[in-house]
């Protein structure tokens, strides 16, 4: 049974956020980074996520596509 993105306790770094998004791992970046999503911890390097996040991320870049295309 396929688990709902909002009960999924995995944690997400950046590529996973991107690769599930669909979104190149720079403009999920840009998004982190300028709208100041903070990361739960790092795992070295990497910024770990909460899934609560990646909604919010999917939804700021469907609003720049949006605002993109005018």
């Amino acid at each position: 049974m396929a688990r709902s993105i909002e009960t999924d306790r995995t944690l997400w770094t950046v590529a996973r956020i991107a690769e599930h998004l669909g979104a190149s791992r720079h403009r999920v970046e840009y998004v982190i980074d300028t709208r100041g999503i903070r990361p739960l911890d790092r795992a070295g390097i990497a910024r770990i996520f909460d899934a609560s996040d990646v909604p919010v991320i999917a939804a700021t870049l469907a609003r720049i596509d949006a605002d993109r295309e005018g």
